[in-house]
């Protein structure tokens, strides 16, 4: 379990593929020295297992479905990464609960520098619009947002202060750019109790 604050920026080092397994390294000094082996690791909002651990290096394998579900597939050398270590018992909540369970990778459409804050207008799949909520939670790339607007048919909008900017990634997002997105967990919830109400009717 996560929470959307991301702890560091990493680098990816290398990335290496064998039969369809993708093997990612990734220079993260602060995480590196915080986790051991089989530990997860949201990266870029996906939970990983970390296989390996040496010398601020985090080694981690990603399966043929991640790879297709998420962003991560695209990843090359040099690419910046957000990361966070899973929570222990004792850490505050901060953000909302994330599980690194990634919905869906969505595609930036529009980028548009503001006064204070950069907005970004991003397209999901459209089996992901029904659990979007105006100023409800959701991840992106794993950082935890809210949503500022919904729409047309499958975008939603989400708006980055400075520091966010600062601290993770999505300074660094273009139009034409993939990201990762998990839906709100307890949206989820919701909408699986009210078809199964509506079912039994």
């Amino acid at each position: 379990m996560f929470t959307g604050i991301i702890q560091e920026v990493g680098t990816v080092a290398s990335v290496g593929r064998s039969q369809g397994l993708m093997r990612l390294s990734i220079h993260a000094p602060k995480t590196a020295s915080r986790v051991q082996q089989l530990e997860s690791v949201a990266v870029n909002g996906v939970c990983l297992s970390v296989v390996n651990v040496r010398q601020g290096l985090l080694a981690f394998e990603v399966i043929p479905e991640t790879q297709e579900l998420t962003a991560l597939g695209r990843l090359c050398r040099g690419d910046r990464v957000n990361l966070e270590p899973s929570l222990s018992v004792s850490d505050r909540l901060s953000g909302h609960i994330v599980f690194g369970h990634v919905d869906g990778a969505g595609t930036v459409i529009r980028r548009k520098q503001q006064s204070g804050e950069l907005m970004l207008e991003v397209r999901v799949p459209l089996s992901l619009r029904r659990f979007i909520v105006p100023k409800g939670p959701l991840a992106v790339d794993g950082v935890s947002l809210t949503v500022g607007r919904r729409l047309g048919r499958s975008t939603f909008t989400i708006h980055l202060i400075p520091e966010t900017l600062h601290q993770t990634t999505l300074a660094q997002r273009r139009v034409g750019d993939r990201v990762n997105v998990e839906i709100d967990y307890f949206a989820k919830l919701v909408q699986q109790f009210t078809q199964r109400r509506q079912s039994r009717r």
